[in-house]
């Protein structure tokens, strides 16, 4: 049979649904039904929650039949049953589904009493296995998957009643532990070890129930670098948390699409939820992953221009030195000091200007203009840069950012720049709308980062996306950011390099508070070694900003070093000073190592990043 699933995981992230169960009880189902033979008593209802799911955003649909074996059913006299109603519960989601969707056949554990039992000898549990497998391949699945393993002796049964439909495809999915995520992570490695040298070995290996997002993004940093199959990630909607003595369920659909873009950014290959969560979950967690999960596809960010029948000349691209006095510092390796100026969130843009003057007065190289950071609406960035290289008499870089625009607004938003000497550009990819105050509206994401700067790269030859010519180049100084505390290193390695390539000319990282991991990551990625690395520094306003961005901003990892200085400091102003000072050591603990700094101004306090370089 055509393999559906691993075709789809290979082009981009896939959105699974949710829970079953946890639907099926909100609609007065309780615990002493068969949640599966309601596939035949109640279908209506069943096909009401997978038609949840696909409004939602689901690309695949998981079928009702989680406990459809016969030892499950026959608790509920219903062992006579499998194959009717793993029938009749395929059917429904495959007429919800259509051609358009995947439907993933359910196959839960026949029960750990056997798995136990049969340690040295699975033959029970292979026949029941056989049965509802061949019930569902006969019904039409798309794929197989294999829900909340825990024993070898699951695992061994799978693999063996596998070895008699060598064409369907199929996915391993193992519960974690939530007491020790790390060590239920190793735990699961060696049944993916087994799994993977398996005579028929899964498609694809997934991550399910048994723990909320924040411990199954802990285990899957410890699987994922060591795992090369696609990885499937469906956390349970949350598990309590002890805030202020109090235990609090983080469950909310806004808490469970921010761990799933982390999953995202990690390597998972399909996203969806298990108990606890549904259609609310995963339509809130669709609407930010789809366009991130395009955006970082394999192929997303390729551009290149139109093959022109015209033979159009391309013109040879200005010297870097000749473009702005940032490109000439830049040249001349010359030590940079940046400052980052979020615009306001009105129009008015004196107090922006005023303090870009300070900055220009206390020996900053240039301003850096953030778009719509965190998807944030504020005034036009490229305005609030215009007035400021006008008015401030100091260099500006403004971020592009790929969210907001189509690729032709974002060849119009280019070429504005150019006419308005607006020549130091930062590429960036762009958070998506669910983060900011607007979570309904659209991200674009034409094109990433990388495709971005493979534009620019043609528009300062003077050919446009089309192949065509401008008649004149643009002279933009092209830059791009990096993590050199990503949790997938060797994805952020690749993709700096990816932008090195495409016509970076310079690199601006995430705000550094241990250099380690930044020399590291610059020894690590080949063109850094040729462009310089302006290295982001964050003075920490208090002890609560430092617990901020060590736990909610990715990429940003503040050391416990710096914690227990931070949380010593016993006053608000002393806090403060404490910032400063440890700002102040990282700027002199990588001079010399990278090309400059830039100084974020906390909470928009120019004045405390005026302190840092002093």
């Amino acid at each position: 049979m055509d393999n559906k699933l691993s075709k789809a995981l290979a082009e981009r992230t896939l959105i699974f649904d949710g829970a079953m169960g946890t639907e099926l009880y909100k609609r007065n189902f309780f615990i002493n039904t068969s949640f599966e033979s309601l596939s035949l008593s109640s279908p209506a209802v069943i096909k009401e929650i997978h038609e949840a799911y696909k409004e939602a955003g689901a690309e695949v649909l998981t079928t009702n039949t989680y406990c459809a074996n016969f030892p499950q059913l026959n608790k509920f006299l219903l062992g006579d049953k499998v194959k009717e109603i793993n029938a009749a519960s395929v059917a429904i989601a495959r007429e919800v589904a259509g051609e358009e969707l995947l439907v993933a056949g359910s196959v839960g554990p026949v029960g750990e009493h056997l798995a136990e039992d049969a340690k040295g000898e699975p033959a029970r549990i292979v026949e029941y296995l056989y049965e509802q497998i061949s019930a569902q391949k006969e019904a039409g699945v798309d794929f197989l998957l294999f829900e909340s393993l825990r024993h070898p002796g699951d695992l061994e049964a799978v693999l063996l009643a596998m070895k008699e439909f060598p064409f369907l495809p199929f996915v391993t999915s193992f519960a974690l532990d939530s007491a020790d995520p790390a060590l239920s992570a190793e735990k699961v490695l060696s049944l993916i070890s087994r799994a993977s040298v398996a005579e028929k070995c899964p498609d694809a290996i997934g991550l399910n129930c048994g723990i909320g997002p924040e411990g199954m993004l802990t285990a899957m940093e410890i699987i994922l670098s060591k795992c090369t199959l696609p990885l499937i990630a469906q956390p349970n909607a949350g598990m309590p948390k002890k805030v202020d003595n109090r235990m609090i369920y983080m469950c909310s659909p806004e808490y469970f699409t921010t761990y799933a873009i982390r999953m995202l950014n990690l390597g998972a290959r399909g996203i969806g939820g298990c108990c606890g969560t549904g259609p609310e979950h995963i339509k809130d967690m669709a609407r930010s992953v789809k366009p991130l999960a395009r955006a970082s596809g394999s192929a997303s960010h390729v551009y290149s221009v139109t093959e022109n029948e015209n033979k159009t000349p391309v013109l040879e691209e200005a010297p870097l030195a000749e473009r702005s006095s940032f490109g000439a510092k830049l040249k001349e390796r010359k030590w940079i000091t940046n400052i980052e100026i979020t615009p306001p969130m009105g129009y008015s843009l004196e107090k922006t200007i005023k303090n870009a003057r300070l900055c220009a007065e206390n020996g900053f190289d240039a301003v850096n203009i953030p778009d719509g950071p965190r998807a944030s609406s504020r005034i036009s960035a490229m305005v609030a840069a215009y007035r400021i290289k006008q008015e401030a008499n100091i260099d500006v870089i403004l971020h592009i950012c790929c969210r907001d625009r189509n690729l032709i607004g974002l060849q119009s938003e280019l070429l504005g720049c150019a006419a308005l000497d607006i020549h130091n550009l930062l590429f960036i990819t762009g958070d998506p709308p669910k983060l900011g105050n607007y979570p309904f509206a659209s991200g674009v994401f034409d094109l990433d980062s990388i495709g971005m700067l493979k534009v620019q790269k043609n528009l300062n030859c003077g050919i446009d996306i089309g192949g065509k010519s401008i008649g004149e180049k643009t002279f933009a100084v092209s830059g791009a950011g990096a993590d050199p505390n990503a949790i997938d290193m060797k994805r952020e390695i690749r993709r700096t390099q990816e932008k090195i390539d495409a016509g970076a000319e310079f690199i601006t990282t995430q705000p550094v508070f241990d250099i380690e991991p930044l020399l590291r990551f610059i020894d690590a990625v080949p063109g850094l070694a040729e462009i310089p690395v302006i290295a982001g520094i964050w003075p920490l306003a208090s002890y609560r900003n430092a617990e901020f961005m060590r736990n909610e901003v990715p990429g940003v990892v503040v050391p416990d070093s710096v914690m227990e200085r931070m949380r010593k400091a016993d006053t608000k102003e002393a806090q403060k000073e404490e910032g400063i000072a440890i700002a102040r050591e990282a700027v002199e603990a990588i001079r010399g190592k990278v090309a400059g700094v830039q100084i974020s101004a906390p909470f928009g306090n120019v004045n405390t990043a005026v302190a840092v370089i002093k």
